[in-house]
């Protein structure tokens, strides 16, 4: 099969980021500390979850509030399965269907994931679909707190507040790594592919598209899936990673964060998902650090809690203010190196 051009592009793009996170992947893993590979890994997963937001908010334009719940569903579904039996005995005790009766290894687990979270998508996507703008935004708000709610209340399945304990931490960084430039290729290939391009077209232009004979409803929800069920694969890295889960980190923060990640980069390009991604990640620690008051040049610097919320906020209002494209506008990462 011969490649379209912008496919060939889009090709070496994906290898031009490859290179990049594998470079910070293996530089991690022999210079950085315990604590600093923990803070990658980290980015890696936040990574994964702006990239597999996207897919979707960056071809169909239309902004997704529910990702974090997606990512939560594959997290708790492969959790679930690969948990040996005698953890789940304790720390699932009355789980109903005989959830807590069998275990799986973890590729089965997170195929397992990947197939529940892929059919919820689909059944919530041909809502979805239907709507445009606010519309489907409040949808896709509404989605993620029924989530939520359900991780928080059916405690015997999900255990609330309370930590999902004993997953087998299986990934390293390097699994990390290995994802997310799998996960890179996945999705400059559908940008750069007919239903990607064809996508971004309708979503210019839907009357247009129709005249085309352009199913884009069609098209919309393919990327909704797609973009979920790699919101599952970021969930499952993260539950493989800590061996522990609770229903929190799916919820409004991680939303607003990796937002914000996209936000900054420009949605509409996967160079500006991976570079908003790494200078949040990075830059929020250098925040928190600020907030704890620490002794710069001499000087005692006050405590400010809170700052790293601020400044969050202040990324996306001053983004969307002063360049509402991100940094990278409609760029990606090869046009610096071949032109356009």
């Amino acid at each position: 099969m011969t490649l379209s051009r912008s496919q060939r592009r889009g090709l070496v793009g994906a290898a031009m980021l490859a290179a990049l996170l594998v470079a910070i992947g293996v530089a991690t893993t022999y210079f950085g500390s315990r604590y600093q590979l923990r803070i990658v890994y980290g980015a890696y997963v936040n990574l994964m979850a702006v990239l597999a937001l996207q897919v979707f908010m960056g071809n169909a334009r239309i902004t997704n509030l529910s990702h974090s719940a997606f990512m939560g569903i594959g997290a708790y579904a492969a959790a679930i399965c690969v948990t040996p039996v005698a953890m789940k005995k304790i720390s699932l005790p009355s789980a109903p269907w005989g959830l807590n009766a069998f275990e799986l290894d973890p590729f089965t687990s997170a195929l397992v994931a990947l197939l529940i979270t892929g059919a919820i998508a689909f059944l919530v996507g041909l809502f979805i679909v239907r709507l445009s703008g606010i519309g489907a935004t409040i949808v896709s708000l509404a989605v993620l707190v029924i989530v939520h709610s359900l991780f928080l209340y059916r405690t015997d399945i999900f255990k609330g507040n309370q930590a999902f304990f004993g997953i087998p931490q299986v990934f390293t960084l390097t699994s990390a790594v290995v994802l997310s430039v799998l996960m890179v290729f996945v999705v400059r290939g559908f940008r750069e592919s007919r239903w990607g391009i064809a996508l971004r077209a309708s979503a210019d232009d839907e009357v247009g598209a129709a005249s085309m004979a352009v199913d884009f409803h069609r098209l919309r929800l393919i990327a909704w899936v797609l973009s979920c069920s790699l919101l599952a694969v970021a969930g499952i890295a993260y539950a493989y990673f800590l061996g522990t889960i609770s229903a929190r980190p799916f919820y409004f923060n991680h939303v607003f964060l990796t937002l914000a990640m996209l936000i900054l980069g420009g949605m509409r390009t996967v160079t500006g998902a991976v570079l908003g991604t790494f200078l949040i990640s990075f830059g929020l620690e250098w925040v928190r650090w600020l907030e704890t008051g620490p002794e710069v040049f001499g000087i005692d610097l006050p405590e400010v809690l809170g700052l790293s919320g601020v400044a969050l906020g202040a990324v996306i209002v001053l983004t969307m203010a002063l360049r509402p494209g991100g940094i990278m506008g409609n760029r990606e990462i090869e046009e610096f190196a071949l032109g356009r």
